[in-house]
C-alpha cells in the first residue's frame, strides 16, 4: 500500500478494518467465505445505535476486497503456502452482489442541503449579535465567537470542506491579476483538499467571485493587526484560525461550534457545517455561473458530483420557467419558430 502511494493514515485505517473483520468472523483469512462479509455488513447496518452508513460499508468492503486480492494473487505465493500449511486456501469474498454498490463518484447524505438565503442571514445575524453581546459583558468568549463567525462566512464564500477550512494559513490568500480590486484576496489556495483513493490531500485554487466579494473586507478585518491580540498564545502561528490554547484549531472545532450555534439560532437540526458548501454551489448556479466553473471551484473531478450538491430552489426554477415563457412569447410575437428562425 505504501508503494501504491497511500498515506499512512489510510493504511492504518484499512488494516484496522481487516482486524475488526477477523475478530467478527473468529476465523483465519484462508477460512473466510462470502457469507462472512455478508453477515458482517448486515450486523453493522443492523445496529440499534449509530448504524454504519452505506458509504462507510463501501470503504470496509474495499479494504476487505483489497486484502483478499493480495492474499489470492499468485505473485505472492500465499495460496500455495496456505494449502501446504493449513490444507485450505484464501479466496476473494467481496463481490458486486454482496457489498454496497458504488452508484456515484461521491456520496452526499440525504439530510444535507443548502441553506436558504434567509437561513444564512438568520444564522450570521445571530452569531454577530452574540459576539457584540459577549464583548459588551467583558466575556472572553467573544474572541472565539468572532473567529467562528469569520470562519463560517469564509467557508460559505469559498465552498470549503471542514478540513480545508481548519487547515488554512495566512499565506494561502493571493491576488487575481484579472481582478486587481480584490487585492491580496483575489484567490484562495486550498492545500488540504480531499484526495482520491487514499492518496493524501490535493491542492486547488478557488477564485474570489463577485457573488461573494463581501468576503474581501471580511478578511481584511480579520487579518488586521488587532487579530493577534485576541489570541495571544498564537503569536507567530501561520494558521488563519488560532485557538485560545493552541496555534491552530482542531478539526472538530468548527463542526461542533456550528452545531451549537445553529441550535441556539433555531435552525433545523439537519443543517451541518458541510451544508455551507452545498449553499455555495447552489447559490452560484442560481446566480447564473457556469456549472463547469463551479465544478473547478469546488474541486470535483466529475460534473455528476457537483450535481449531487445542487439544491436549486423552487423560486429560482419558477423564475427560470417564467423567463423561458417570456422568451417564447416574444419569439411567437416576432413570428419566430422554436429554433429562433422565422416560420
Amino acid at each position: 500500500m505504501l508503494a501504491r502511494g497511500l498515506t499512512v493514515e489510510t493504511i492504518r485505517s484499512k488494516i484496522a478494518t481487516i482486524e475488526r473483520f477477523q475478530v467478527h468472523t473468529g476465523a483465519y483469512p484462508w477460512q473466510w467465505a462470502p457469507v462472512d462479509v455478508e453477515q458482517y455488513f448486515a450486523d453493522s447496518r443492523g445496529r440499534t445505535k449509530k448504524p454504519l452508513s452505506t458509504r462507510t460499508l463501501r470503504q470496509y468492503s474495499g479494504s476487505i476486497g483489497m486484502f483478499c486480492s493480495y492474499a489470492t494473487n499468485p505473485v505472492y505465493g500465499w495460496v500455495e503456502y496456505c494449502e501446504a500449511t493449513f490444507g485450505d486456501v484464501p479466496s476473494q469474498i467481496v463481490f458486486d452482489w454482496n457489498s454496497p454498490r458504488h452508484t456515484a463518484d461521491d456520496d452526499v447524505a440525504t439530510s444535507n442541503r443548502a441553506l436558504t438565503h434567509s437561513e444564512l442571514q438568520q444564522l450570521f445575524d445571530y452569531i454577530d449579535d452574540l459576539v457584540d453581546s459577549e464583548r459588551a459583558k467583558g466575556s472572553k468568549r467573544w474572541a472565539s465567537l468572532l473567529r467562528d463567525s469569520m470562519a463560517f462566512k469564509l467557508c460559505y464564500a469559498f465552498g470549503l470542506r471542514r478540513r480545508e477550512l481548519a487547515m488554512l494559513e495566512l499565506s494561502d490568500f493571493g491576488p487575481n491579476p484579472y481582478i486587481p480590486q480584490y487585492g491580496v484576496f483575489g484567490a484562495l489556495t486550498v492545500r488540504w483538499a480531499k484526495g482520491t483513493e487514499g492518496s493524501g490531500p490535493r491542492r486547488r485554487t478557488v477564485l474570489t467571485t463577485p457573488k461573494f466579494e463581501w468576503a474581501v473586507p471580511l478578511m481584511q478585518k480579520w487579518l488586521s493587526p488587532g487579530r493577534r491580540d485576541q489570541f495571544r498564545m498564537a503569536d507567530g502561528s501561520p494558521s488563519l484560525w488560532p485557538s485560545e490554547r493552541r496555534p491552530r484549531v482542531g478539526l472538530s472545532t468548527f463542526g461542533n461550534s456550528f452545531t451549537r450555534l445553529r441550535e441556539e439560532a433555531g435552525l433545523p437540526e439537519n443543517l451541518g457545517l458541510h451544508c455551507l458548501r452545498h449553499s455555495y454551489i447552489t447559490h452560484l448556479l442560481e446566480a447564473g455561473y457556469d456549472p463547469a466553473f463551479v465544478q473547478v471551484q469546488v474541486g470535483h473531478k466529475y460534473a455528476s458530483t457537483t450535481g449531487l450538491y445542487t439544491h436549486v430552489s423552487s423560486s429560482f426554477r419558477q423564475k427560470e420557467l417564467q423567463r423561458m415563457l417570456t422568451k417564447r412569447a416574444a419569439q411567437l410575437t416576432a413570428g419566430l419558430g422554436l429554433d429562433g428562425t422565422h416560420e
